[in-house]
């Protein structure tokens, strides 16, 4: 049953895609906040990073070469692990954050700057139309096989 791995793949999509729309909700939702719970300065944005399903990061050759018929990858050492991607880390993006000249606000240095977080509306937006995008292409995958198998079904008859 080699559609189930094919399942698997997809749905794998699916559950990243869905990660990084919920990590950029969150961005876009901290786009105002100086100061964290912790009270360790503003937000900082966070990046989904992905992994290819078996652990490693390789060339996209070698994963097609590593492919069996049952949508598994078999690495160097002989282990065997389901193709697809996963969400290796939400990571936190090291760029500067921007300064806002505001000298009444409580969370203002000796100069008068703020410090607001890292993140750029436009930045999140684009990566949101990528996000949905990828999880369209996931649905149309989906749409495809669900099709093949309905077809393959029919044979029978």
């Amino acid at each position: 049953m080699a559609f189930v791995g094919a399942i698997d793949t997809i749905g794998s999509g699916f559950t990243a895609q869905q990660e990084r729309l919920d990590i950029i909700s969150e961005n876009i939702v901290n786009m105002g906040t100086t100061r964290t719970e912790n009270g360790e300065g503003p937000y900082r944005r966070k990046v989904v990073v992905f992994q290819a399903g078996n652990g490693t990061t390789t060339q996209f050759r070698d994963v097609l070469a590593g492919v069996s018929s049952r949508y598994a990858y078999r690495s160097r050492w002989g282990v065997t692990d389901k193709a697809g991607v996963r969400v290796a880390e939400v990571a936190e993006d090291p760029s500067d954050f921007k300064l806002k000249y505001d000298p009444n606000d409580p969370d203002a240095n000796e100069d008068g700057y703020v410090e607001m977080p890292n993140v750029d509306l436009v930045k999140e937006i684009t990566d949101g139309m990528a996000a949905s995008q990828a999880f369209s292409a996931n649905v149309t995958a989906f749409n495809l096989l669900k099709n093949v198998l309905s077809k393959g079904l029919e044979i029978g008859k």
